[in-house]
């Protein structure tokens, strides 16, 4: 699915302040955080649009780079291998706390303690971060489709506990400092401060005894093989995505994705506008003015004849159909531009006969400027 307008996603208009923004971000992020939408993708998914909107508008640097470039212009902030999509929460986006404690931090409090239901810290499953790859392709198979096999690491669920952490025959229990909520909250006058919990990191509980295959973290680092599905007629820069093939989820939880970020190589002969490919083709003088039948190499490597008509202009595009980029179910036309070459030395038999052709023919010594709407034509 075609990503939407972050200013559309937020529902700000482009001249929104910083306030205006953070108040439409709050709003959306409320509605549709994971944690009062349990199971809904579809909740999951607009959380996620509406943090990533967020997380450039709201940075004055990419703001700037998306009002003049679009999408193109925040692609390339993170690089490869950066879980720059981290949506699993406001935990990981904003760095700790729970639900409630986060809003308060953000945006001023305001939540009376609203934390989702969960009544304590976050020591449930939670989905997994979702990892960026990015791969250059051959302008040929960006115009045509292939397969590559991608390699990356990933966090997977460790075998022997499953996920979860703990060693076989033990679990986890309520954290003795927190008391299961997470943080620690400390009153100075009129004034309450909630701070992440040092003992068992916000998660509300903690593992006794630790599985000794991953050290109680309960995934494990993983080198893997990936086959993507590259479809005809993909632009630059455009992103696939690879469902849970991310890392695994803390506490047992889903993996995220796997988001491929696509640059395409440019080609030395060929260029592409939308559907349409083109090259230039180079004529004699005699087949310029005389008209001939010429054999022209295709970008899927097929010989076809091309007509140069009589009188043809250097630079004239001649439109050959169906051997352009295939794309929505159909093909593209090819663009062929002639250009005409002049002999940089004539032979002495050569010579002669281009001096009686201009005798024949005539010169205008004295040449107008030609129109610039014929030049384009």
């Amino acid at each position: 699915m075609a990503k939407r307008d972050y200013y559309e996603v937020l529902g700000v208009p482009k001249e929104a302040s910083k306030d205006d923004i953070k108040k439409a971000y709050r709003k959306l992020a409320i509605q549709y955080h994971p944690d009062r939408n349990p199971g809904n993708k579809e909740a999951e998914e607009k959380f996620k649009e509406a943090t990533e909107a967020y997380e450039v508008l709201s940075d004055d640097h990419k703001k700037s780079a998306y009002d003049q470039f679009g999408f193109a212009g925040v692609e390339g902030m993170a690089g490869e291998g950066h879980n720059w999509s981290n949506f699993r929460g406001f935990e990981d986006i904003f760095g700790g706390g729970d639900f409630s404690s986060i809003f308060d931090t953000i945006f001023g409090g305001g939540f009376g303690g609203f934390n989702g239901g969960r009544g304590g810290g976050r020591s449930g499953p939670r989905s997994g971060a979702n990892l960026r790859y990015d791969i250059e392709i051959p302008f040929k198979d960006a115009v045509f489709g292939t397969k590559v096999e991608v390699q990356y690491s990933r966090s997977e669920a460790c075998p022997s506990c499953g996920g979860g952490g703990a060693a076989a025959g033990s679990g986890r229990k309520t954290c003795p400092v927190c008391e299961g909520a997470g943080q620690i909250r400390q009153s100075s006058g009129f004034f309450s401060m909630a701070s992440t919990c040092h003992n068992c990191h916000g998660e509300g509980t903690i593992i006794e005894h630790p599985c000794k295959e991953c050290g109680g973290a309960g995934t494990r680092k993983k080198r893997q093989k990936v086959q993507i599905t590259i479809p005809s007629g993909i632009e630059n820069g455009k992103r696939l995505v690879v469902p849970r093939q991310g890392d695994a989820g803390p506490n047992g939880g889903p993996p995220g994705d796997l988001y491929v970020f696509i640059r395409v190589a440019s080609h030395e002969y060929f260029e592409r506008q939308n559907a349409d490919l083109y090259c230039a083709v180079p004529v004699s003088i005699t087949q310029a003015s005389l008209g001939a039948e010429i054999h022209v190499h295709t970008l899927d490597d097929k010989t076809i004849k091309v007509k140069i008509p009589p009188g043809v202009q250097n630079g004239k595009l001649l439109r050959i159909n169906g051997e352009g980029v295939p794309l929505a179910g159909r093909r593209g036309s090819l663009y062929i531009k002639v250009m005409v070459q002049i002999p940089a030395k004539l032979s002495r038999r050569g010579r002669e006969l281009m001096e009686e052709l201009s005798r024949v023919e005539g010169e205008n010594a004295n040449p107008r400027p030609i129109p610039l709407a014929d030049l384009e034509r």
